[in-house]
């Protein structure tokens, strides 16, 4: 037995209700957003109701996972032993074509690089987790 240290686990989203849903979708590989059945409005973070048009129909549809740079900060200190390797690292919301919004580590993109409107594209990785990459 030894008392190596390990490198600590990153923590996993619950799959619990819409998110789990979510989540299963992306270990399968597949982007996807509720769309709303009646307006056609696509919504991200998944709920039971649309903010248009207040109809609980929708559908859970594939996203093109295109977009551009809306915004991001670069983390200099990580809250969670998990991601201390990865310090600094950049956050980045991207705003997809669909109009959704979505929250991601940069992935093969320098912070200095990063300018608003940036095109940019979200991996789905084997684990089901993402990242924002530039096109």
């Amino acid at each position: 037995m030894t008392n190596e240290p390990t490198a600590a686990a990153r923590p996993i989203p619950r799959g619990e209700g819409f998110w789990g849903e979510f989540f299963a979708f992306c270990k399968q590989g597949e982007l996807r957003f509720q769309r709303c059945s009646q307006c056609g409005i696509w919504r991200h973070m998944p709920r039971d109701g649309c903010r248009s048009c207040g109809s609980t129909q929708w559908a859970w549809e594939r996203s093109s996972g295109f977009g551009h740079v809306y915004t991001w900060t670069v983390t200099h200190r990580t809250l969670h032993p998990g991601f201390a390797e990865d310090v600094p690292y950049a956050a980045v919301i991207a705003e997809l074509d669909e109009g959704v919004r979505i929250t991601a580590m940069a992935d093969g993109i320098d912070a200095d690089d990063l300018q608003l409107g940036l095109p940019v594209r979200v991996i789905v990785r084997e684990d089901g987790s993402y990242r924002i990459a530039s096109r």
